[in-house]
């Protein structure tokens, strides 16, 4: 498989992530905002949270340093630097630097503070449930979306049980410890090869796509989502070829030269590719895998379908040549892609 493509594929759906999150932001209410981030983080944690303790050499640990050691390496598989600072078995921080890979870039500036308050209380403040450890409570001394210095907080586990309303609490005025280099955590060797993370870091952005329109249609309905979600595809299509052209050595051509891009393209995602060329000038590219939705049922298969042809369909929509890019559902697990020339 094409590492580059691999490469690809993971900042192609980052982008599109991006672009959702700003899309809801600018269309939808800030309660929608922290409702759909809230549901996307709580139905992240409960998929992944204690599955990976073992793949991330945790099981045994206290909870405090366990819960913080995770953040530092689960975001690590996705390029996300965040740093572990432990005062006590009882009381480890964990400090997210920047660029922060969830609002990238001048996305930061247009994301409301409700989005970090929704995923706080849907994963950070779920910790100690998943755990069983009534005890176990996250203290957020910093967001960055109010203007503060970034995303930094400490896991703590106290000496009685915490109501709901406990399990996260804010103190900003709370100093930070010192950061040492030596203290933090890397996962074991034996799990994580470089081509292992070079996929994880693929998946981990496909990921917060798939569940990202999942808790969207949750929070506003099917027909809404889709709307929603297919707009801001075709935008970050268009404006990100260039960057996937340059990626995949695509060339700005025709048909042929198209379905070579997407061909390439999808192969990133470990989906297997053919190319049929077509008397008239078209082509078509068979895709077979279908890892995007690989595992998920109707009707959210199908939505997650409609947005995602539509980055495809944004990005041959940005060639120069005007062409038309038709999608049609051969099998189960298999796509037919045609692009033919059009006026525009």
């Amino acid at each position: 498989m094409n590492s580059t493509a691999i490469a690809a594929q993971g900042e192609l759906h980052h982008q599109y992530f991006l672009g959702l999150q700003l899309m809801v932001a600018v269309e939808e209410s800030r309660e929608v905002v922290f409702d759909w981030m809230f549901e996307l983080f709580r139905r992240q944690h409960e998929a992944k949270f204690l599955s990976s303790f073992t793949k991330l050499g945790l099981d045994g640990l206290p909870h405090a340093v366990a819960c913080a050691k995770y953040h530092v390496l689960s975001n690590s598989v996705g390029g996300v630097l965040v740093e572990y600072m432990a005062e006590s078995d009882s009381k480890a921080w964990v400090r997210f630097r920047y660029p922060r890979w969830m609002y990238a870039g001048p996305a930061i500036c247009g994301i409301p503070a409700q989005a970090s308050r929704g995923f706080l209380l849907g994963w950070y403040a779920q910790n100690g449930v998943s755990l069983k450890n009534p005890r176990l409570g996250f203290v957020c001394v910093s967001e960055d979306l109010t203007g503060q210095f970034g995303l930094c907080g400490y896991f703590k586990e106290y000496d009685y049980a915490l109501a709901a309303e406990e399990r996260l609490v804010f103190a900003p005025d709370e100093p930070v410890p010192g950061f040492s280099p030596d203290a933090q955590p890397s996962p074991p060797d034996n799990e994580w090869n470089p081509e292992r993370l070079a996929k994880a870091s693929r998946n981990y952005a496909v990921e917060y796509v798939r569940n990202g329109i999942s808790a969207l249609t949750a929070v506003v309905g099917q027909q809404r989502a889709e709307a929603l979600g297919q707009r801001a595809a075709r935008l970050i299509g268009l404006q990100h070829y260039p960057v996937m052209a340059r990626q995949v050595a695509g060339m700005d051509g025709g048909p042929l030269h198209a379905a070579e891009f997407l061909a390439a393209m999808l192969e990133g995602m470990g989906d297997t590719c053919e190319i049929e060329r077509h008397a008239d000038g078209s082509a078509t590219v068979v895709q077979i895998g279908l890892r995007i939705v690989r595992g998920l049922q109707s009707p959210l298969r199908e939505s997650l379908l409609h947005c995602w042809v539509e980055l495809w369909r944004g990005a041959i929509y940005s060639h120069r040549a005007f062409m038309q890019l038709d999608c049609a559902v051969a099998d189960v697990d298999i796509l037919r892609w045609t692009i033919r020339s059009s006026r525009q």
